[in-house]
């Protein structure tokens, strides 16, 4: 395991992460969840990822209590948290949810630190941009909470360019603490955001990455090549809006394909496609999924291939999946 500063910060994390969306609480216990982390520690990893949102805060709750549980010296992980849809009911919006107003950031922060039985977190993301309410107003309420030390660091996730940009400028501007990291979703069939888009932000900004979704919720696996199988992401009931793409005729077509480059290096379809995103030196970190640790282990096997990719697989991969790529 290699660790790689986060953008310009001095904070290192590992280049593969464990995140905990849909998995925790859902698919996994604490329990299990123990088990993991432990798996994924033992191996390197040193960020742990999560969000208010995820099993609305339950998702929180087993990582607290798996990291009592586990006992490690605070300063030998990472842990972070994301917010802006809020946890509360429909119709009950107000204040509550879709907004990064100064109240909902500056309440619902010391729900997450609870919920998670710490009393700070490293990095904290505004999981949305909010158009409703002004970037001053955001800003603040973001360095706000950094320098009360309850988050550490903080950056956003899915914000446009302009959006990162302008709330950079400002906290420049007035000194405040600037957002250094960007948590999008990036794979290979879904690029331009990160290899397009943010590419000035890189050297202007110093902006790091956290990447999310790196088989594509399970696409880029092959095991969507004939269906929705039983017990898989697609089968779940509340994921039935990821069905279409994941059942994308031409997409899984590519996967198909990328099969033989995957057979030729030796490593399954995952560890290609999440080697892929680590190859990229923009990304601080590919945050990775898994409801068990035989998941995770094999997933991990994506640290042996990454220096296979030379520029020749690059090109073979790019061929295949470019021209179906957002």
């Amino acid at each position: 395991m290699q660790y790689r500063r986060l953008g310009r910060s001095g904070l290192q994390v590992s280049e593969l992460s464990l995140g905990s969306w849909i998995t925790y609480h859902n698919q996994v216990g604490v329990d299990a969840a123990v088990e993991m982390m432990a798996a994924g520690f033992d191996a390197g990893i040193n960020f742990f990822d999560n969000a208010e949102v995820y099993a609305q805060g339950q998702s929180e709750v087993v990582m607290g209590q798996a990291l009592k549980k586990l006992g490690w010296a605070r300063l030998s992980y990472v842990v972070s948290t994301k917010l802006f849809w809020g946890l509360e009911a429909p119709g009950s919006q107000v204040n509550r949810r879709n907004t990064l107003n100064r109240k909902y950031l500056l309440q619902s922060i010391d729900a997450c630190l609870q919920r998670l039985q710490l009393d700070h977190v490293d990095l904290v993301y505004c999981h949305r941009p909010d158009p409703h309410t002004p970037i001053e107003e955001t800003v603040w309420a973001m360095h706000d909470m950094v320098a009360r030390g309850k988050a550490l660091y903080w950056g956003t996730s899915e914000w446009s360019a302009a959006e990162i940009r302008a709330a950079w400028d400002l906290a420049q501007r007035h000194h405040l603490h600037k957002p250094i990291v960007e948590q999008p979703q990036y794979h290979l069939f879904h690029r331009q955001r990160v290899e397009v888009e943010y590419a000035r932000l890189y050297e202007d900004l110093g902006l790091g990455l956290t990447t999310w979704s790196p088989l594509a919720s399970g696409l880029l696996t092959g095991k969507y090549r004939d269906g929705i199988p039983a017990g898989s992401r697609g089968a779940m009931e509340n994921l039935a809006w990821l069905r279409d793409g994941l059942l994308d005729p031409a997409r899984n077509a590519a996967v198909g394909k990328l099969a033989g480059v995957a057979a030729d290096l030796g490593c399954s379809l995952a560890q290609l496609a999440i080697a892929w995103c680590n190859r990229n030196p923009r990304v601080s970190s590919v945050i990775l999924g898994a409801s068990r640790v035989s998941q995770l282990q094999d997933n991990l096997g994506a640290l042996a291939v990454t220096p296979k990719l030379t520029p020749e697989v690059l090109a073979r991969i790019d061929a295949l999946t470019q021209p179906l790529a957002r």
